[in-house]
């Protein structure tokens, strides 16, 4: 699945997978926020795991870009895990004060999934009650 941006959205069960491999400038990260949220509306995901190891730089609009793709996925019912953050990008986050509350961390890919459990089986199983 690809929306207009660049970064391509991968349906794993009933969890999405947006693997970063580009800098994400702003008008890159604001299609990439569209493309996953609708994408979302479309599959009806339940998790979604946002691989940043591609990433070298985050600065503060991106950060916000991610903050809030994971805050709004979850009001869409979507769990998300932020995966493959690079030492760098988790120390400029923490200076320039992104908590990425409301989203959920894991070293890699495998540990993203593992860290939502229950939400990669097939779509409209394994979400909670």
């Amino acid at each position: 699945m690809k929306g207009q941006g660049s970064i391509p959205i991968l349906r794993v069960g009933s969890t999405l997978l947006a693997t970063v491999h580009v800098e994400l400038y702003d008008t890159v990260a604001e299609a990439f926020q569209q493309d996953v949220l609708l994408a979302i509306e479309r599959t009806g995901a339940v998790g979604l795991i946002v691989d940043i190891s591609g990433l070298e730089t985050v600065d503060s609009y991106v950060a916000r870009v991610l903050a809030d793709t994971g805050r709004m996925a979850r009001l869409m019912g979507a769990d998300t895990v932020l995966c493959g953050m690079r030492p760098e990008v988790a120390a400029t986050l923490i200076r320039m004060g992104y908590a990425m509350e409301g989203v959920k961390t894991a070293l890699n890919v495998d540990d993203g999934l593992a860290r939502l459990g229950a939400s990669t089986g097939p779509l409209g199983k394994g979400r909670p009650a």
